[in-house]
């Protein structure tokens, strides 16, 4: 995702634009909240979504120039955790299931590491340890709440400074002078140089191999944003390495391709469960350069970062893709409804999960943004869209400033109910089913007892509830609405959970099911039935 230092920079498109596509009987500009109020053929041909029982909801936490956290460089290791730790509570609170979390901002480092230094972002001096393992902390928080938690990397930048000296002495940039490039106001590592994919890939296993992540993740710096009146300067690189290549570009593009498919592959054999994805920058080609593009006119991901985001998708490198659609309906150089309809026809039948990458800190920020109803047609326009299984935001911070009433749109509506992610889409059957044992009247509520099969600290613990005595057959799994809980495993075989929303003098049924790491689903393990007192 686009951070701080140049997300504004690049959003803004040239040109005058492509009209929306109608979807649904939508007119261009027009909002699925509107139109399914206006009734008519919309209405008939969309319907009005259920409340998905599968969807990813993740928020980006950016460790770069301290965006999200920890909130400045040199607190207190005490203080990093709490506010971490904060930060996981609030997602829980928000109803969403995933934390995209930045390991590795430039060429440092959020963990020890034998391939980065330590990251200033921490404690305000590059290769200074914080004292403690803030990726080992993360992900264990992360699941004691029931979270994935994703690990997302910067590939190719080194530094927002200009200067190899104010880096740590060890850092690989120090090391290998000569793969490192001045472009604007950063340095970057030469994508083209064999030693820096080998460099990078090294980095990403290692936190593959020691770390129990839920996903590695990449942003969408490949090549950097094009810099105006001035050429990225790999002259030298292409001529030693391109020679066989048509162009410079085509050269460039071969370069991320070999990062991207090599780390797909070695991530797949480490570890299966592991998911690898990517969130490009919202277009990959413009119609008007292809006729396989969007109706858009904008910067593109494959010209101008020479990322094929899209090829990724087609050969089947990526269990995500998460294409950064910052802009809103009937935004005329890039319409939100254009691009999300574009995605969704690109992953159609590929394997691969589509989640839209939303841009949280433009809420409130003028235009089409201050209208409160923005964001969260976003959300419900995607539920209606096939294809589209999830939202992902930029990034955290901004969603906890509560812009225009949305962080509390989140909890009391849009996600009021629990989701589970989507299933991954390899080979797995179900874990095996809990077996239900009890459910009894207390002071706190009902309270459920389960006790696990088979691992009970490799995975999640599914409690659903319906209103009266009901048979088996009878109770609805595949309704969001019906999900009660997701409780997160323990290390004992017997879990509990309270339910404190029951209503004295009804009657409810009960069920408990288990999801594993591919979040595979298992039949529910038997039912209970109870009257509240």
């Amino acid at each position: 995702m686009q951070d701080a230092i140049s997300r504004r920079g690049f959003l803004g498109l040239a040109g005058g634009g492509a009209a929306g596509l109608a979807l649904c009987g939508l007119a261009a500009g027009q909002k699925p909240a509107e139109a399914a109020s206006g009734g008519g053929a919309s209405q008939e041909r969309c319907g009005r979504p259920e409340v998905p029982k599968r969807e990813f909801r993740a928020v980006w936490v950016a460790s770069v120039s301290n965006i999200d956290w920890p909130s400045r460089p040199g607190l207190p290791a005490r203080r990093q955790k709490r506010e971490l730790l904060d930060i996981l509570d609030a997602v829980r609170s928000l109803g969403m299931n995933a934390v995209i979390l930045q390991v590795r901002p430039a060429a440092d480092a959020l963990y020890p590491s034998r391939y980065a230094p330590w990251s200033s972002y921490l404690t305000g001096w590059q290769g200074r340890s914080p004292g403690y393992d803030p990726l080992a902390f993360a992900v264990e928080e992360a699941h004691r709440r029931g979270l994935e938690l994703h690990a997302w990397f910067n590939p190719y930048r080194v530094s927002t400074g200009s200067s190899l000296r104010g880096l740590a002495p060890r850092s690989p940039a120090r090391e290998h002078p000569g793969w490192v490039v001045r472009y604007g106001d950063g340095l970057y590592f030469d994508p083209g140089i064999p030693g820096v994919r080998r460099l990078i890939e090294r980095s990403v296993m290692e936190v593959v191999g020691r770390y129990d992540i839920d996903a590695v993740h990449l942003d969408d710096y490949f090549y950097p944003y094009p810099v105006s009146g001035e050429g990225f300067p790999d002259g030298g690189t292409f001529r030693r390495y391109g020679r066989r290549f048509r162009s410079k570009a085509a050269w460039r593009r071969h370069n991320v391709d070999l990062l991207v498919g090599g780390l797909s592959r070695q991530i797949k054999r480490e570890k299966r469960y592991v998911k690898f994805g990517v969130s490009p920058f919202g277009i990959w080609r413009n119609r008007s350069e292809d006729p396989r593009g969007s109706a858009t006119s904008g910067l593109s991901s494959y010209d101008d970062l020479y990322a094929d985001s899209r090829g990724w998708v087609r050969r089947g490198w990526l269990d995500y893709v998460v294409p950064q659609v910052y802009w809103d309906f009937g935004y005329g150089p890039a319409p939100y409804e254009v691009l999300v309809r574009w995605w969704a026809e690109q992953v159609r039948g590929r394997g691969v999960e589509l989640y839209i990458g939303q841009a949280a800190y433009k809420i409130g920020s003028g235009g089409a943004w201050d209208d409160p109803n923005e964001m969260p047609s976003h959300v419900r326009f995607d539920r209606r869209h096939p294809g589209v299984r999830g939202d992902v935001y930029f990034s955290m911070s901004d969603v906890l400033k509560n812009p225009l009433g949305f962080r509390g749109r989140l909890a009391r509506d849009l996600y009021r109910h629990p989701a589970l992610i989507p299933a991954m889409r390899r080979p797995g059957g179900a874990p095996p089913h809990p077996v239900l044992l009890r459910a009894r009247n207390t002071r706190r509520g009902v309270m459920l007892e389960w006790r696990a099969r088979g691992r009970p600290d490799d995975a999640l613990y599914v409690v659903y509830r319906f209103g009266g005595a009901r048979r088996p057959g009878a109770c609805d799994l595949r309704d969001g609405r019906n999900i009660l809980k997701v409780v997160p495993a323990g290390r004992s075989g017997t879990l509990s959970c309270f339910d404190r929303t029951a209503r004295p003098g009804r009657r409810y049924t009960y069920c408990v099911s288990a999801v594993d790491r591919l979040h595979h689903e298992s039949p529910p393990g038997g039912r209970a039935v109870i009257t509240v007192r």
